[in-house]
């Protein structure tokens, strides 16, 4: 079992919801990465989703992309993200990485090159944000060679063909984009995502990550009643732009935030609409009967 699906598992069994920060590798220095990275592990993260900088992160807004051009200007290529993972994995052997970013680096590395060294470095996951589902066959080979878990998102607009082919090809868990538009968007209609996460769960038993639009502990709290992992990036990475060169400062805020979350989501589940739990128990039941009927 991997550890994406360990984790899953986990937390399912504690009926708990899982805690996701994106941050970008290198960001706002490389000396910084891994022991933030540890520091929110400390304070309730899950997961980690671990953002390779690139110089056009179309999906991204501002704040993100202003994130990536820091780490950029300190020269973090996509192997020294994959060095950073190998260091965090001297002191951490369970927590999944998923590295976040674009098709670019890996294509210039090579699929079966990047997956080989991405495994042995520690990766879990890969999320490669402009690989589309249609044209990812070899890419989802080579990850799967080297047990690395494809996450692929889904978006509001994602059509009920094009979420058959995801469920077909994903592993580990499904990223919702609960916004159109991008990173840091406007604010969430928690209804709307709801609705629409009864809906993929008829496609897949994969947990559901909900992210674009989360932004405070209590976000947290009303997606984690529908949503099996709650995703905060832009949020996050606001502050660390805020601190600057202040490592200290940058830490304290991050992972004063996650703890916030972290307990917000602790404490939402007793609180949760009937109708939500139900909608959870019966997605497995209701993934096979659709995969059934496909074949």
């Amino acid at each position: 079992m991997s550890r994406i699906a360990a984790c899953f598992e986990g937390l399912r069994a504690a009926g708990r919801t899982a805690l996701i920060p994106f941050v970008t590798a290198g960001d706002p220095r490389p000396a910084v990465t891994v022991p933030l990275m540890r520091a929110m592990v400390a304070a309730g993260a899950d997961l980690i989703e671990l953002g390779v900088p690139f110089s056009d992160p179309m999906a991204d807004g501002p704040v993100i992309q202003r994130a990536s051009e820091r780490a950029l200007r300190h020269g973090v290529s996509l192997r020294r993200v994959l060095e950073m993972v190998r260091s965090f994995r001297e002191q951490d052997a369970q927590t999944p990485v998923v590295l976040m970013g674009y098709l670019n680096p890996i294509e210039v590395m090579g699929y079966e090159t990047f997956a080989t060294a991405a495994a042995a470095a520690g990766v879990d996951g890969v999320l490669t944000v402009d690989m589309p589902p249609e044209e990812a066959t070899g890419y989802a080979a080579a990850l799967a060679e080297a047990d690395l878990d494809p996450i692929f998102l889904i978006a509001p607009t994602t059509t009920d063909a094009r979420l058959a082919r995801i469920a077909a090809m994903a592993r580990g868990f499904v990223y919702y984009v609960s916004l159109k538009g991008v990173t840091g968007a406007a604010s969430l209609d928690v209804a709307v995502v709801t609705a629409r996460l009864a809906h993929i769960r008829r496609f897949t038993s994969l947990p559901l990550g909900v992210g674009f639009g989360i932004k405070d502990a209590r976000a947290a709290a009303r997606i984690g009643r529908c949503a099996d992992a709650v995703v905060v990036g832009s949020a996050l990475v606001s502050l660390i732009e805020a601190a600057g060169d202040d490592e200290a400062r940058c830490r304290q805020e991050v992972t004063t935030l996650l703890a916030g979350m972290r307990a917000a989501l602790d404490a939402s589940p007793a609180d949760t609409p009937a109708a939500d739990r139900a909608g959870g128990e019966a997605r497995d039941e209701k993934a096979a009967e659709t995969r059934s009927q496909a074949t």
